[in-house]
């Protein structure tokens, strides 16, 4: 199976960070439940998780540079926990974490943009 080196690592870090997100989070809605359970299910979770970082690492790193691939995570990571938060936490996004994400893109822009002269 072919996979695109530029695209295939994306979708997979979106679809792995949608998965790590609710496992680091999603326990925080609704009753709680003992620890203990929320840690297993928490890691039954995250395993799924690890089934698509992986392969989005290994894929994408034909093309991108270790660096680049977490720089990617990263900014995955903030756009997916954002919309979790508020779709599924019911949480509120401020000016203040809006500026805090563009500072963390505005460095993901300069690991992308190489070495300045």
């Amino acid at each position: 199976m072919t996979f695109n080196p530029y695209i295939t690592p994306i979708l997979l870090l979106v679809a792995s960070n949608a998965f790590m997100t609710y496992a680091w989070y999603g326990h925080l809605k609704g009753d709680p439940k003992p620890l203990w359970i929320a840690v297993l299910v928490s890691w039954g979770v995250a395993f799924f998780e690890y089934w698509l970082a992986v392969p989005a690492n290994r894929i994408g790193h034909q093309v991108y540079s270790a660096a680049e691939l977490k720089t990617m995570q990263e900014v995955i990571t903030l756009a997916v926990f954002a919309g979790f938060s508020v779709l599924y936490l019911g949480e509120k996004l401020t000016v203040n974490h809006l500026v805090g994400f563009g500072f963390i893109g505005l460095g993901a822009f300069f690991i992308f943009k190489g070495p300045l002269h």
